[in-house]
């Protein structure tokens, strides 16, 4: 599974993994579900909400690094 850059597509985003799309609307992007947003890259959604987009980034990488490592634990147990 790749990491999230700035420049990623929103629907490129979403395509990771099922938590992504509430983890961005929990974080202030209420409106990644609409079909203008699935063009735009993640920066410039950070910059139309008003959101740090390095933060974001970094926060989604976490939630993605540790679905990852629970995903490897069930399968080694």
């Amino acid at each position: 599974m790749a990491d999230v850059t700035k420049d990623m597509k929103i629907s490129d985003i979403l395509a990771l993994n099922e938590l992504i799309a509430p983890f961005l609307m929990q974080n202030g992007m209420g409106c990644v579900s609409c079909a203008a947003s699935q063009a735009e890259s993640l920066e410039e959604a950070c910059e139309a909400h008003g959101i740090d987009v390095d933060d974001l980034t970094e926060d989604l990488n976490d939630v993605l690094r540790e679905y990852r490592e629970i995903q490897e634990a069930s399968q080694n147990a």
